[in-house]
């Protein structure tokens, strides 16, 4: 081979070898991955109990906040309306206080009489002592009340547990209990999840972490729809910090807008 051409191949190489490329795995098409709903929430009781409100079915979209499913609660809402009454009385309260009051009318008339010499000083210590003893009345009273408002927060907090509401904008994947069905603490009872967006995470070769970063857009290529299918856009939302030594690659997040509610768990291409 002549020596000019044989030192236009290997420059030719080297070009190849130096061009930009598309990231993408050892597969072709793309690095190889599976969507997965952006949240998905197994929900529980905390506490034993008896279900008696259940609204919705398997497949129902909801919103955040929205009660799902409710145990037996009658016993606990009269306990809460004899503590909500008796946090809210204020009676002894103001009895101590209109007791401290004259408590400290009488030392004040029994100190003017003690300056004309009509009042002992004897009776002068007793009246300052009935205003101590008052003062510490009023002080215990209002403890006794604050007490009572904490014991009403409590068994609100405790019928609040007594309910699942959803911690997601979503819909019910799983429903795992019935009405009048006594469950468990602990136990599954429903399933929340969001697949819009969703997420995917690819295993992106470790040699091209210096050409990743966050934002930049993703192109999704589903498995089953064959190559002629479109593609979806996504972007990158989180990359990893830790590589899985086994594999040599990073974990790679993308984010995928989901209008058309195309299910989770689709195997998909992922170039960027």
């Amino acid at each position: 081979m002549p020596k000019r051409g044989f030192c236009s191949l290997i420059l030719l190489s080297l070009a190849v070898a130096t061009s930009p490329r598309p990231l993408q795995a050892a597969v072709a098409g793309g690095i190889r991955a599976v969507t997965r709903p952006s949240a998905d929430v197994m929900l529980s009781f905390v506490q034993p109990g008896r279900i008696v409100f259940l609204p919705f079915k398997e497949g129902d979209t909801i919103k955040a906040d929205q009660v799902l499913v409710r145990q037996d609660d009658a016993a606990e809402q009269i306990q809460l309306a004899q503590l909500k009454a008796q946090a809210e009385d204020t009676t002894q309260i103001r009895a101590a206080e209109a007791s401290l009051a004259q408590k400290k009318v009488d030392l004040a008339k029994l100190e003017k009489a003690a300056a004309s010499n009509a009042a002992t000083t004897l009776e002068v210590e007793h009246a300052r002592l009935d205003v101590t003893i008052a003062e510490l009345s009023l002080q215990l009273a209002q403890f006794e009340h604050e007490q009572a408002i904490r014991k009403y927060q409590e068994l609100e907090a405790r019928i609040k547990n007594m309910q699942i509401a959803s911690p997601i904008d979503g819909k019910i994947e799983q429903i795992a209990v019935e009405v009048g069905e006594s469950v468990n603490a602990l136990a599954d009872a429903i399933r929340v999840v969001r697949t819009d967006p969703l997420w995917i995470d690819a295993p992106v070769p470790l040699q091209e972490r210096s050409r990743l970063s966050l934002g930049i857009p993703a192109h999704i290529q589903i498995v089953e729809a064959g190559l002629g299918a479109e593609t979806l856009e996504g972007r990158v939302i989180f990359v990893g910090t830790v590589a899985d030594a086994a594999s040599g690659t990073l974990r790679v997040r993308i984010e995928v807008p989901n209008k058309t509610g195309r299910p989770a768990g689709e195997h998909v291409l992922v170039s960027f």
